[in-house]
């Protein structure tokens, strides 16, 4: 299990990136949801060793993943949101080039592993192509690929499937999901409300550098049964279901709104009818009321 404690992160003594977030991580794929600029990317970078925090704690396995920075190291997996390649290198070079960063030394050993780990990414065809030319979605499959280079215990994700097409992410997906053996964890952090409720056995919200709540996809959805209502309505009627209601989403709909929000008190009137909650519900509902 990874435990975060206490940790703290201000830029420039006035942005308070994180303030103080608590987390439990088990075994297994966890999500961090939140939208852009909550502190997700500041809160990974700090665990894959890149950023020291103001203050707190991170321990996994009696590890303190902050003040041991190198051995921290030789068990994380690693794909940041931007993931940097050097587009002269073939995919085989890439691979062979940071298994040696890895501590990979013998020849055999590491030409084996790469092997292995570009047939595990479906890049095997293209092992000698250039990376440069490779589309979005096989640089990650090759950002995966290097992340699993040395077996590590703590992998971390950061908003992996931004800009992928659907077949692209759900082939992604199913890397992650592959990559969860035993006892280790797979962080994943993103602002796409599906992909938690993918794969995902637990998860948190982040906004503005705190957790709002941790829990388990499912359990979650299941809070919210018997109170999510939908239907379309007039423009003049909005202002008037926001002040009476908790709207938690508004989209058009052959030009017209249609409303989705919350009542635990029944049919918030004749044109609205009953559905079944979705984690997209969940989400909204927990950031709506932290605004």
């Amino acid at each position: 299990m990874l435990q975060v404690s206490g940790l703290t992160k201000t830029y420039g003594g006035r942005v308070h990136a994180l303030r103080g977030i608590d987390l439990s991580v088990p075994a297994g794929m966890f999500g961090l949801l939140g939208p852009n600029g909550s502190g997700k990317t500041t809160l990974m970078k700090i665990l894959a060793t890149l950023l020291e925090p103001d203050s707190g704690s991170a321990t996994m396995s009696e590890l303190n993943l902050i003040e041991n920075k190198h051995q921290t190291r030789r068990i994380l997996g690693y794909l940041p949101q931007e993931f940097g390649l050097y587009p002269t290198l073939t995919a085989e070079q890439t691979l062979n080039y940071l298994a040696k960063l890895k501590g990979v030394w013998e020849p055999k050993q590491r030409a084996a592993l790469i092997n292995a780990l570009l047939e595990r990414v479906n890049l095997l065809a293209e092992r000698r192509e250039r990376v440069g030319g490779f589309s979005g979605g096989m640089r990650q499959r090759l950002g995966i690929a290097q992340a699993l280079i040395g077996d590590p215990k703590l992998i971390i994700v950061d908003e992996p499937t931004a800009g992928l097409d659907p077949e692209e992410r759900v082939r992604f997906h199913n890397l992650l999901v592959e990559s969860v053996t035993g006892d280790t964890v797979v962080l994943l952090s993103t602002h796409i409300v599906s992909d938690v409720s993918n794969l995902c056995s637990h998860m948190a919200i982040i906004r503005q550098g705190k957790i709002l709540v941790a829990a388990e996809p499912r359990r979650a959805i299941e809070q919210l049964k018997g109170s999510v209502w939908e239907a379309t309505v007039t423009p003049e009627e909005l202002p008037s279901l926001k002040e009476r209601h908790r709207v938690i989403s508004t989209q058009m709909f052959n030009g017209v709104p249609r409303v989705r929000l919350i009542s635990t008190t029944g049919q918030p009137d004749a044109k609205f009818s009953q559905v079944m909650p979705t984690m997209e519900d969940y989400y909204l509902n927990i950031v709506s009321q932290a605004n």
